[in-house]
């Protein structure tokens, strides 16, 4: 095996078993003269040891935010669950390549209709923006105001994971040969998928400085509200909608191979939300922080009219079994849900579940013919769930 040039570790390796070097091929090259002063044989490194006071962490000390303790230090624990979600989320591990696509292609050119293309096509344009801006608020905004390394070290395993998720769904839009340059464009030149996202980008810019002083109440307030909207409704709600038209398609087994890379998403994002509601509301109980019940009341029905408008647009006409009506639905339903577990007061009273076979549709099935597909059998068990 040839070894790695460290220097360059894209450049070939020197061709292997070359014959050994004999005097006629040897040039001896002369000496390399130095200037370089020789230190003086008897001389030491001189190191010293200064006193300290520092004292070992405390668990108790520890704190999601505003902590004092060694950032650095992983153990002892205080949120042993951070790091549980972080070895859970290892066992999801997976590429978009391991799915074939081969059907997907034939599908998209000859089977679906003109209404199917147009909800594909632009599903995929909000999500390959949706997860950088995920990826970005992960990195840049939440993680460094972490000071408990147990949640940092679970985040940077997000952030990949929003990386992978937009390299999905690049693999989609390469393999189905579409307009990369349109359909990654039509966030900022389609207003009912821009909106949606510049409601995002508003809630979620402004906790982005660096500077920012979660000692002061103002401050503490507007992060845990940009927290709360990223877990509960970003990740939350509008990811497992943003999919459910795809699933749609699959359970009429159109575009499975998308579908099925989405069902892989699907876990990631399952634990996002789950990771981000926790962290909320362990945020609220250490700091001791009441939130404005307006305040939430009214971020959750400007959530909900962003994703009227969005799907008023992919659904503008009804594509077999999935309708504008079913997919509002559906988000309210799953909003309830979310709000519950953030301790918040229901947004949508009565809202109902309209798809019934989202979520075995969601899951994983091992049941597949072993040369159409990568056949994996999860050790987090079989079924998603959302509670």
């Amino acid at each position: 095996m040839s070894s790695l040039n460290w220097d360059d570790p894209f450049a070939k390796s020197p061709t292997p078993h070359m014959p050994p070097a004999t005097e006629e091929t040897v040039t001896a090259s002369p000496p390399v003269e130095t200037t370089q002063p020789k230190p003086a044989a008897d001389a030491t490194p001189q190191v010293s040891v200064e006193p300290h006071d520092v004292q070992p962490v405390n668990v108790n000390d520890k704190r999601v935010i505003n902590g004092s303790t060694d950032v650095n230090q992983l153990a002892p624990f205080k949120y042993p669950w951070a790091w549980e979600y972080f070895l859970n989320a290892n066992k999801n591990h997976w590429t978009p390549l391991d799915i074939n696509m081969t059907q997907d292609l034939h599908d998209f050119n000859h089977k679906l209709t003109l209404e199917e293309k147009h909800v594909y096509t632009n599903v995929m344009a909000y999500l390959t923006t949706s997860d950088i801006l995920a990826m970005r608020n992960i990195g840049l905004a939440v993680m460094e105001k972490m000071t408990a390394p147990e949640l940092q070290i679970y985040q940077a395993r997000q952030v990949y994971e929003e990386s992978l998720h937009t390299w999905t769904y690049q693999h989609c839009i390469e393999t189905i040969g579409l307009d990369q340059s349109e359909i990654y464009n039509r966030y900022r030149v389609v207003p009912e998928i821009h909106q949606k996202i510049n409601m995002a980008n508003k809630r979620l810019e402004s906790v982005m400085r660096s500077d920012m002083d979660l000692t002061k109440p103002d401050e503490l307030e507007e992060f845990v509200m940009a927290y709360t909207f990223f877990g509960g409704i970003f990740e939350g709600c509008w990811f497992y909608n943003g999919f459910s038209p795809i699933f749609a398609l699959q359970r009429r087994g159109l575009m499975k191979g998308t579908a099925e890379q989405l069902q892989y998403i699907m876990r990631d994002e399952v634990l996002h939300a789950s990771f981000g509601i926790r962290v909320v509301n362990q945020i609220i109980k250490e700091e001791n922080i009441t939130l404005d019940p307006a305040k939430i009341q009214q971020m959750w029905e400007e959530a909900d009219a962003a994703e009227a408008i969005y799907a008023g647009y992919i659904l503008k006409d009804p594509i077999l079994g999935y309708s504008l009506e079913s997919h509002m639905e559906q988000f309210r339903f799953i909003a309830n849900r979310r709000a519950k577990q953030l301790k918040h007061e229901t947004p949508f009273p009565g809202a109902e579940m309209a798809l019934p076979w989202l979520d075995e549709q969601a899951n994983m099935r091992k049941e597949k013919n072993f040369f159409e597909t990568k056949v994996t059998e999860y050790q987090t068990g079989a079924a998603l769930k959302w509670d």
